[in-house]
């Protein structure tokens, strides 16, 4: 009779077990799609609050105060994660800082000085692209012949985003696109030297690491500028305001919301917020009176489907 019981009990321990854990499940794939949804809302805003920062401050200024307050945060939250980076890794971590943050913080501040944020945040959807064609000639990575079609379709894409945005827009200067480019190819060097040389090493003292090598630089470059001279005009106060978001909130929480989700979803999942950025940008645009013409429209949508070809395994 007891065994019985205990028998009957254990079944329906057992279902509850399964229960217990489908609700797990459910929770945490819930839990992945809400990180990816804030994500793509965070960095697809960080276009918007750079147009914000260049209102009352040079480009150069935004830059460097976007990587001050970066690493304040990441410094006081994760700073015990610098010890686990050993003397022989500091030097890919100071390259890594110098491609995957400082070159593209001023880029891009500076490319938004003449062109549009949204086509800025359009041309940043390149970095997957960038990542394959460096990772193939440089380091040695393999690639599908699917993903060197998505290459040249997000090339045939850039051109019609740039070429009818030059027509259409005569008083912006699309030259500084290029700028844009650049900083795509950053990333993607910046990735692939990760990818390489920093493979054992955790992400979070990989981003505090890097911020902690530039937080001196970047204090250098600010300080030899005019900011001085201009922090008691209530337009430069806005300003640093505006890059003091994008610095904590769209560089240094993002950081951390970003590694969270490729732990509780995967890699290819977590890069999906690359296709989700431009649309928020655009929506941001839009609010601030900026528009694409058809043409851009067709343009900025070859352009995704060439990054979806390059990235899918």
């Amino acid at each position: 009779m007891f065994f019985a019981k205990l028998g009957k009990n254990r079944g329906q321990f057992a279902k509850i077990v399964q229960i217990c854990t489908k609700i797990h499940f459910m929770e945490a794939k819930q839990l992945k799609w809400a990180y990816l949804l804030v994500l793509s809302l965070v960095w697809g805003s960080s276009f918007i609050l750079i147009k914000r920062g260049l209102v009352g401050l040079s480009a150069v200024q935004v830059g460097a105060f976007r990587i001050i307050f970066a690493a304040l945060l990441l410094l006081i939250f994760g700073f015990k994660s610098l010890l686990k980076i050993s003397a022989g890794q500091w030097k890919f971590v100071a390259m890594t800082s110098f491609f995957g943050t400082f070159v593209p913080a001023f880029l891009f501040a500076i490319a938004e000085t003449e062109v549009d944020s949204s086509i800025v945040a359009i041309m940043n959807s390149l970095t997957p692209l960038n990542t394959l064609v460096l990772g193939a000639i440089l380091f040695g990575i393999q690639f599908q012949k699917r993903q060197v079609w998505g290459v040249f379709i997000g090339l045939i894409g850039c051109l019609l985003l740039v070429l009818s945005g030059a027509v259409a827009h005569p008083g912006q200067n699309y030259y500084y696109v290029g700028l844009v480019v650049i900083a795509t190819i950053c990333y993607a060097v910046n990735v692939n030297l990760i990818k390489r040389y920093l493979p054992d090493l955790n992400s979070v003292s990989i981003t505090t690491g890097n911020f902690a090598v530039l937080l001196i630089p970047a204090l250098i470059i600010l300080g030899s500028t005019d900011i001085s001279q201009k922090l008691s005009l209530e337009e430069t106060q806005h300003s640093i305001f505006f890059v003091m978001i994008l610095g904590v909130v769209g560089t240094g929480i993002a950081n951390i919301l970003f590694f969270k989700l490729i732990q509780i979803s995967s890699p290819v999942f977590a890069t999906s917020v690359t296709y989700l950025i431009p649309i928020v940008a655009f929506f941001w645009g839009l609010l601030d009176n900026e528009m694409l013409t058809p043409i851009q429209f067709f343009g900025a949508f070859i352009i995704l489907i060439g990054v979806y070809l390059s990235a899918k395994k």
